[in-house]
């Protein structure tokens, strides 16, 4: 019997808890307050009782898409699914920035080696000293002095193209 009892109590307790508020002065000058003014006093309300929670989003809020048509991001928090998805999605771009990095660092060494190499090639071309050249039969054969000019022109051509 207590149970029951105890229970219709405190259910009440609860509704009344949940009512709206009021803040008055009566005709003695004190301040009071309640859920209910009297007649004839000016009462203002406290705060407004707490409404029901807001409902879920619908469908079509879900397929919202923002001014750039892209799908709006979600408002409430992720599901573990979704942050799982995400934290994924992070790793591969991590991963493609490294990749593109090491490219990139990879090129820039390849330009560096292959400039040193037409600078010395450059230097060797102008130094006057003879230049062999071996053909496709194995021959060893020395440049001419215009052949030397064309060679130079071709080394400068090439530090201007590695060296920027």
């Amino acid at each position: 019997m207590k149970k029951p009892l105890l229970f219709l109590a405190a259910l009440a307790f609860a509704c009344a808890a949940s009512a709206q508020q009021y803040k008055w002065v009566d005709k003695d000058g004190k301040v009071r307050y309640g859920d209910v003014p009297p007649p004839g006093v000016k009462a203002t309300p406290l705060r407004a009782p707490a409404g029901p929670a807001t409902p879920p989003p619908t469908s079509a809020a879900k397929g919202a898409k923002d001014k750039g048509g892209k799908a709006a991001a979600p408002s409430g928090p992720l599901t573990p699914a979704q942050q799982e998805a995400d934290f994924r999605k992070r790793q591969v771009d991590a991963e493609k920035a490294r990749e593109k990095e090491a490219n990139v660092a990879e090129e820039a060494r390849a330009r560096q080696e292959n400039c040193q190499n037409a600078q010395a090639h450059l230097r060797q071309v102008e130094s006057g000293q003879r230049i062999a050249r071996v053909d496709a039969k194995g021959e060893r054969s020395f440049l001419e002095d215009d052949q030397r000019g064309a060679e130079a022109a071709r080394a400068r051509k090439s530090v201007g193209e590695w060296c920027k």
